[in-house]
């Protein structure tokens, strides 16, 4: 089952108001193929990342290696000039559409789990790849279970040394965490809350005038603030190191919580409007109105998308524990 991706893109403009394309290509394996792959990967991929001819898809997770991701178990045997990849990905967002897959998989089943890694580019028209849709709260069918068996990669395919995945998957993690934190995307969404704010009223008066809200409105523009200021903070250390480092964690769970409190302040806004919403994939099927104004509709979907955002590129709790050990030496 495909599900149509323009119900994504729909949502995404209502809160951006513009078309919104995903960052995996640019953000997460453009980067990789710049920094560590081959001429050859260079003149044939980023070309077509950089014009959005090709989307992308990430194919770490898998069943039981999530935050523990070096444990995963999909091997890749190189068998000539071609690797044989066998194992299962999931919560692969857009592999439903996708070009492309990068991947980790495991290429010396005999080495400790980070060394035994490697980094493998995966055309999704491959023979032997089946896509399974998971449905997640908020109506959406963009996560998916990839399932591959006896799936041939080209050798060449292969970004950097066998078996050194792991050293290019921190780098990509690092750009990850940091296009995770979204600050100008929460700017966005908070300008948003506060245009809902203007037209909702409360007592008479719009509800941006009640002195509660503007408390907690006014705290959740100082987090952004500090989150923006992080996010400088960042891009002043790369340019000093050439790496993100452990900022990059910082960027995320801050960034996640803040995108929650949006999501969570603008559902409140709305108060009883923003319980029922219509799952934009089954609209033909709706045979009633939406309650309320139309900006209401989006924002229930949106506040169940956000749950999942202190999961996903790595979890909290776990950015928490790469702190420890990064700054307090643990």
């Amino acid at each position: 089952m495909v599900a149509d991706p323009t119900a994504y893109l729909r949502r995404r403009m209502f809160f951006r108001r513009c078309p919104a394309g995903f960052a995996v290509g640019i953000g997460l394996v453009g980067p990789v193929l710049v920094n560590f792959g081959s001429k050859a990967q260079q003149e044939r991929y980023l070309p077509k990342i950089r014009s959005g001819d090709e989307s992308w898809c990430q194919g770490f997770s898998e069943p039981g290696s999530g935050s523990d991701l070096a444990s995963l178990k999909t091997k890749a045997v190189c068998k000539g000039d071609v690797f044989v990849v066998n194992g299962q990905k999931t919560w692969t967002t857009a592999a439903h559409w996708a070009d492309w897959m990068f991947t980790l998989v495991r290429t010396d089943p005999d080495a400790k789990a980070q060394e035994g890694i490697s980094f493998l580019l995966i055309d999704m028209t491959s023979p032997g790849i089946t896509v399974r849709p998971i449905p997640t709260i908020d109506g959406e069918k963009m996560v998916n279970e990839v399932f591959l068996e006896e799936v041939e990669v080209p050798a060449e395919n292969l970004v950097g040394e066998m078996n050194k995945g792991w050293n290019y998957a921190k780098f990509l993690l690092a750009n990850e965490r940091t296009g995770i934190a979204g600050v100008g995307q929460s700017k966005a969404e908070l300008r948003k809350l506060k245009r809902i704010a203007r037209s909702e009223r409360k007592n008479g008066r719009p509800l941006i005038e009640d002195p509660q809200f503007q408390a907690r409105l006014a705290q959740l523009e100082i987090n952004l603030m500090g989150l923006e200021i992080a996010n400088m903070r960042l891009l002043v250390e790369e340019q000093k190191t050439g790496t993100a480092g452990a900022i990059s964690s910082i960027l995320k769970i801050r960034g996640t919580e803040v995108q929650q409190e949006i999501s969570a302040l603008t559902m409140d806004a709305l108060g009883p409007y923003a319980t029922p919403w219509i799952d934009a994939s089954l609209e033909a099927d709706w045979n009633g109105e939406p309650v309320g104004p139309d900006y209401a509709a989006p924002v229930t979907p949106q506040y169940y998308f956000r749950r999942k955002a202190s999961i996903y590129g790595g979890s909290n709790e776990i950015q928490k524990n790469i702190l420890s050990k990064a700054i307090l030496k643990l």
